[in-house]
């Protein structure tokens, strides 16, 4: 039987691992049973070991604190593989870790009084014990095993322990904190490995799985071998499938499958010996941003020499610094809809694509004008352009990645700070608009203006044509007064006496005094000055004789313009 096979190879390890170890720290406790009443500090006894001293459970140094959990103190480089409440804060060096004497509950205790349980079970614990597969366990009174670490995996499969049917891996926050992290890896009723971020665990967002054409049966479960293979495993212990063919086993060796903090899953290796180091024997994929979530929302992952980097969003800014799972914001303060005074541009980021979660698509339509309509679309935010479709979207924008063999162009809308660009996609909205604005009212005054002149001159000459026909009409109908000459002739006084007949008028004799009276009323009303002239109440007063007529200045320079 494989299984066999499989814990043959576990305790050949455990031999030669036994014979290559010659000291252990004295801070540690080797025993095969842990009793009830028995106590950890992170300061004096920190931790129990197996019986081998490869595998430990206690405390271990977790930034300025400590945590509890099973690590590998066997070798130099202490590797955590699994840790308990692993969201919870670290405790400091004041800290106990009590096997409380009476029901043999494992409880951290704390000076402030906070009591923390490391396992959820309701029955008697009689002791517990860290195994030499990793695994640590607590028992009742039969030997049987009540509550176990292998139950309970955080981001690491050791060899032996198996990851059923619903269990999953969850990757930690980074390499050195152990809490959870963004990727999973999940065991699923089809047989199926599938990795997703841990907050979308649904098929359209797995950036790796297995994905076996034939059914496997139920009860599969992932197993890492002795020999480092991973194999899937029936309910049986019977191996249904090789995810790994190459055998990997080396004596003195040990392994172990991890989902990292950036989201692949490894498979390492470790020799025994005092100067070795961790090595990667196999990996989930090759492109370090395949991982869907590594670089937070609003920001793209790029890879550099293998190495994963993230990138901001043009226009946006990390929200906290060094931590790019926190993602990206703007870094600058966008308006509604309805307000009309900010500028905004449009910038191009060739190959980068994210989740598509378009509002609006369009067809046939060219990159230029793709990147306008995103601009004169106020709820539009960014667009993605490829092979003739523009997809427009709005914040925020996640699982962005550069791929070259993507093809495809992402627009941003970003803010206008400058007037003028050399980016042929940099275009202001706005600015268009007031311009065209303008333009319209300058056309609209223009046209007003000049139909205004043409209605004047048309009613100036419709009313001299009507004077005109008025004037001849009157001349036709013998009205000899208006004919011909408008303005009044002049004539000599053999004219007037001979047109009167030496009467003024009729045969009625006029006093002189009245005649002089009447002149020089006359030579007041005719003077050049308007001041000079007497108001029309005074002219009446004059001519009845109310008041005096002073005598008129000289009229010489009147009668000379005439």
């Amino acid at each position: 039987m494989q299984i066999d096979h499989l814990v043959l190879m576990h305790y050949f390890t455990i031999i030669i691992f036994v014979l290559s170890t010659s000291s252990l720290a004295t801070a540690q406790q080797r025993q095969s049973n842990i009793s009830r009443g028995s106590s950890l500090s992170p300061t004096k006894t920190s931790s129990w070991l197996s019986k081998s001293g490869l595998y430990a459970f206690g405390f271990y140094q977790r930034g300025n604190g400590y945590s509890v959990g099973v690590f590998l103190a066997g070798i130099p480089e202490k590797t955590v593989v699994w840790t308990a409440n692993r969201d919870r804060p670290s405790v400091s060096g004041n800290a106990t870790l009590l096997f409380t004497p009476a029901e043999g509950r494992l409880v951290l205790q704390t000076p402030q009084g906070q009591d923390t349980f490391i396992a959820d079970i309701s029955q008697t614990v009689s002791y517990a014990s860290m195994l030499d597969t990793g695994n640590f366990v607590l028992c009742n009174s039969d030997g049987d095993i009540i509550w176990q670490s292998f139950a309970h995996p955080t981001d690491t499969l050791l060899p032996t322990q198996r990851l059923a049917e619903g269990m999953q891996l969850i990757s930690s926050a980074s390499k050195t904190d152990q809490s959870t992290g963004t990727f999973g890896l999940y065991m699923k009723p089809d047989g199926n490995l599938v990795q997703y971020p841990k907050d979308a665990t649904t098929n359209e967002y797995a950036y790796w799985a297995s994905y076996w054409t034939t059914e496997l049966g139920d009860k599969v479960s992932l197993i890492l071998g002795e020999d480092g293979n991973l194999y899937l495993v029936n309910a049986t212990g019977f191996n249904v499938r090789n995810i790994t063919s190459q055998v990997y086993a080396t004596r003195g060796s040990i392994y172990l499958l991890r989902i990292d903090w950036d989201g692949l899953l490894r498979l390492y290796s470790h020799n025994l010996s005092p100067s070795s180091r961790w090595s990667v024997l196999w990996n989930s994929t090759s492109d370090r941003c395949d991982p869907k979530g590594l670089c937070g929302l609003n920001s793209f992952c790029v890879s550099n020499d293998l190495e994963p980097g993230c990138n901001c969003l043009p226009g946006f800014a990390p929200v906290i610094q060094g931590n790019w799972t926190s993602g990206c914001e703007r870094d600058f303060t966008s308006e509604s809809c309805k307000k009309k005074g900010k500028k905004y541009s449009i910038r191009a980021e060739d190959n980068t694509i994210w989740e598509e979660d378009s509002y609006s698509v369009l067809s046939q339509t060219s990159k230029e004008d793709c990147s306008q309509a995103c601009l004169d679309d106020c709820n539009c935010e960014a667009a993605l352009y490829k092979d003739g479709n523009c997809k427009k979207q709005r914040l925020p924008l996640r699982y962005g990645r550069r791929s070259t063999q993507s093809g495809s162009v992402a627009f941003i809308k970003v803010e206008d700070t400058s007037e003028s660009s050399t980016d042929m996609f940099l275009h202001t909205r706005e600015g268009k608009k007031e311009i065209m604005k303008d333009i319209i009212i300058i056309i609209i005054i223009s046209c007003l203006f000049v139909s205004s002149l043409v209605i004047i001159v048309i009613l100036v000459v419709v009313n001299h044509r009507y004077r005109v026909s008025s004037y001849r009409r009157t001349c036709h109908n013998d009205d000899i007064e208006f004919c011909e000459d408008i303005a009044p002739r002049s004539y000599s006084y053999a004219e007037l006496e001979r047109m009167t007949d030496g009467q003024l008028v009729g045969d009625e004799e006029v006093e002189p005094k009245h005649l002089e009276r009447i002149i020089k009323v006359a030579l007041w009303c005719i003077l050049d000055e308007p001041s000079l002239r007497p108001s029309m109440k005074k002219v009446l007063l004059m001519l009845e004789g109310t008041v005096d007529i002073p005598t008129p200045p000289n009229p010489t320079s009147f009668i000379s313009t005439i």
